[in-house]
């Protein structure tokens, strides 16, 4: 009895607490189908205008444009980084792989504005400013750690028996990676990416402090815009950026060890 109440009262709680985690994202969503201009929820009057606003206004879908270039370039980047430093410490357990993740980690340790100052100073330093490279590489660098910490997940998941196994049947050092490695950690690999492309999209600090005058990736665009006040169409951006992500992370649960890359054994 007592065990079935302590079940009951975990599930109440988790139940309660994820309601309290979805209700702004439900009145968000809400309030990007509110015909009128009025913040109000449950919305007024039912309708598409303001979605039909962000998809046919220029600025908002240029901004639109610009994050998604961002994250899924910084996302390339950081994946080509991260997956020969890992493999080098795998394959080779070598000191200086395993040093220099650790200094690809150390960004994403630090506070975002932080480490918007500095590439604001570096980007200024080098006479390179107002670009969009700027914000993708910042982001890049910034978001490495997340490919390092899962592609190291995935090659420790490889049986050295499996890998051994291939050489002793004669396969070449490129032929063990592209038969044995690369479809153990592949997965790893696209979860290392889904992470920067979600969270690259996302990122307003570093965005806004190193070409944010320049160039307007979505975040910026909202916090731009609100200087007018409220504007409907934050919302359906607001939505858009969810949908994004519900997108991504339900594609990465499906197709990667989920519960390995939040920790489990």
């Amino acid at each position: 009895m007592t065990q079935a109440l302590g079940h009951a009262a975990r599930y109440l709680f988790l139940t309660l607490f994820a309601l309290f985690l979805a209700a702004p994202l439900v009145v968000v969503t809400g309030v990007s189908f509110n015909a009128t201009r009025r913040m109000s929820f449950p919305p007024e009057q039912w309708g598409l205008r303001w979605w039909e606003v962000f998809f046919t206004d220029a600025g908002w879908m240029a901004s639109f444009q610009a994050s998604l270039t961002v994250a899924v370039l910084a996302a390339v980047i950081a994946v080509s980084v991260a997956l020969p430093v890992t493999y080098a410490s795998w394959r080779y357990r070598s000191a200086f792989g395993r040093w220099l993740a650790f200094l690809g980690s150390a960004a994403f340790m630090l506070p975002p504005v932080v480490m918007a100052v500095v590439f604001l100073i570096f980007w200024g330093w080098v006479g390179h400013v107002g670009r969009i490279e700027n914000t993708l590489l910042s982001h890049a660098v910034v978001f490495l750690a997340l490919p390092l910490v899962t592609l190291s997940l995935g090659f420790r998941s490889i049986d050295p028996s499996l890998v051994e196994a291939a050489r002793t049947l004669g396969a070449r050092e490129h032929d063990v990676f592209r038969t044995v490695v690369l479809p153990i950690v592949g997965p790893y690999l696209i979860s290392g990416f889904a992470f920067v492309f979600v969270l690259s999209l996302n990122e307003y600090i570093i965005a806004y402090m190193v070409a944010g005058f320049t160039v307007e990736t979505l975040p910026v665009k909202v916090f731009n815009s609100l200087r007018m006040g409220f504007q409907p169409t934050m919302c359906v951006g607001a939505v858009l950026f969810m949908l994004v992500s519900i997108v991504t992370f339900s594609l990465v649960a499906r197709f990667s060890d989920l519960p390995r890359l939040m920790g489990a054994r």
